[in-house]
């Protein structure tokens, strides 16, 4: 507190304890101590000594991270506020502050559609003041920089929360996000447990938004890319002579646009793991579920075909690199969902050469290897096909073998999802729709979790036998089909 009559107040920070100096008494009153502690939300009123200042006073909002606040109350220009015990305290909160800090973009998902981004000059891009409350300042830039680049990313953040919900939708965990607010918070509160689910939710974004920016690169969407160079093997000559192995002899030209998955998987590491530090367990959890899902992404670009040539004849056959559909690359990481691997924290924590999975060889070849290395094209591949971050995860049962690249990794177990728990945001399966033929997860015996289940015959209406008219009508019968629909209790 300091009075506008009086001498400015001088603050300092010995041995890790906030001091308050003041001209003025004043005492606070707390009713309870909490982790974080603003002098505004605390009741400021002098104590009782005299008041050189004639009553008037204000509180400054400084912060004050404490757990313990002991007040003296002392006259004649002694500190106020003293014993302030805040590294532990700041620590902890900072923590809280920052975990799950990389997901905050999620938000982009439910900020409205991307046409709220309009460009202003060449390489500036407005944004919403929604979508910028969701992006760290250098995603901001990357956004920036890249005209077009939020368009595919906010794509990507939608097809990633429709693929989720798709693949979990016959079991307890539906990865719901109907009730829930922006940003990390998105897929609720289950963000904050380090289990398999949230392994798939950061595997699932990262892998949309390289799949939507790798094909907004080919659609020329995006200002700053364009197609992927075609997928020639590098000719390496040195004097004349070549030495690399003879290219082999195909039946087709490359040409078409490919899918520029190289940009794609760079600038999603870019984008993606902002604010992931790799210091902490959780961080590296989440930049190993990255990076798988990145992977996955890279590892499904395929080969298409285009043929040329009088009546259908294939005379000349023009190929190009294009990725799948995100439902692929979505049941692949469901497949690896269903068996993720459990981690614990490891010492060997930051040795580059440790995991073998994550590393990129060159050809054998030694003057290959010194003209290969020093190419463009080269570092960006070293760069891309290591692991960034170069730790090693370590499997909680020592008999496993540590997690591949593009292996889901968690080190906490799931809650449960058959209640509603409101702290986590999970609903809970009460009122969720099964399968009463089923074993599986969806039937009604897992589902609804013993509780039982009520069922029910309803009325469908629905078009049917539908066909096409010259010109241009399709017409549909109405038909009327009774339903069973089975309910968990």
């Amino acid at each position: 507190a300091q009075s506008k009559h009086s001498s400015p107040d001088a603050r300092t920070s010995i041995g890790g304890r906030f001091v308050l100096f003041s001209s003025s008494c004043w005492r606070a009153r707390v009713s309870s101590v909490r982790p974080s502690v603003r002098t505004s939300d605390v009741d400021m009123s002098r104590a009782g000594c005299p008041d050189p200042c004639g009553g008037v006073y204000a509180a400054t909002a400084m912060l004050l991270l404490v757990t313990v606040l002991q007040v003296v109350t002392v006259c004649d220009g002694s500190y106020a506020l003293t014993d302030l015990n805040v590294a532990a305290a700041t620590a902890q909160a900072i923590r809280n502050k920052n975990r799950g800090k990389g997901s905050m973009w999620w938000g982009i998902a439910k900020a409205g559609e991307p046409n709220n981004l309009s460009p202003l000059s060449p390489g500036m891009l407005y944004m919403d003041p929604t979508v910028h409350t969701t992006l760290r300042r250098k995603q901001r830039r990357l956004a920036r920089e890249n005209p077009g680049l939020l368009d595919a990313i906010a794509k990507g953040a939608n097809m990633a929360v429709h693929e989720c919900q798709y693949q979990f939708r016959n079991q307890r965990w539906n990865c719901s996000t109907r009730n829930f607010l922006r940003g990390k918070n998105l897929f609720g509160k289950i963000v904050d447990r380090g289990c398999r689910e949230t392994a798939f939710i950061y595997a699932i974004t990262s892998a949309a938004v390289t799949h939507a920016i790798a094909r907004a690169c080919s659609e020329g969407s995006i200002d700053t890319c364009n197609c992927e160079a075609h997928h020639r093997p590098p000719t390496v000559t040195m004097g004349g002579t070549s030495l690399g192995p003879p290219a082999p002899a195909r039946d087709f030209e490359w040409g078409g646009c490919s899918d520029n998955i190289g940009f794609g998987f760079d600038i999603s590491r870019e984008f993606v793991d902002t604010g992931e530090r790799g210091k902490s367990l959780r961080e590296k959890m989440n930049l190993h579920n990255n990076e798988a899902g990145r992977w996955h992404v890279q590892s499904q670009m395929r080969q298409e075909c285009k043929c040329h040539g009088m009546s259908g004849s294939c005379t000349v056959k023009t190929c190009w690199m294009r990725l799948p559909p995100f439902r692929v690359i979505g049941d692949l990481l469901k497949d690896r969902f269903d068996g993720a691997s459990h981690i614990t924290s490891s010492n060997g924590g930051h040795n580059r050469n440790n995991n073998k999975a994550h590393t990129n060889r060159l050809p054998k070849h030694p003057k290959l290897n010194a003209i290969m290395s020093n190419s463009i094209h080269a570092k960006r591949e070293n760069r891309r096909n290591r692991h960034k971050y170069g730790f090693q995860l370590k499997p909680f049962n020592p008999d496993h073998k540590p997690p591949g690249i593009k292996d889901l990794v968690y080190y906490e177990m799931s809650p449960g999802f058959c209640e509603k728990n409101p702290k986590l945001g999970i609903q809970g399966t009460h009122g969720r729709q099964c399968n009463e033929t089923s074993f599986g997860v969806d039937g009604c015996q897992i589902m609804c979790c013993g509780r039982g289940y009520r069922v029910q015959e309803v009325m469908v209406v629905e078009r049917c036998n539908c066909t096409f008219h010259w010109c241009c009508e399709v017409k549909c019968d109405i038909c009327r089909t009774k339903k069973t629909l089975h309910t968990c209790i």
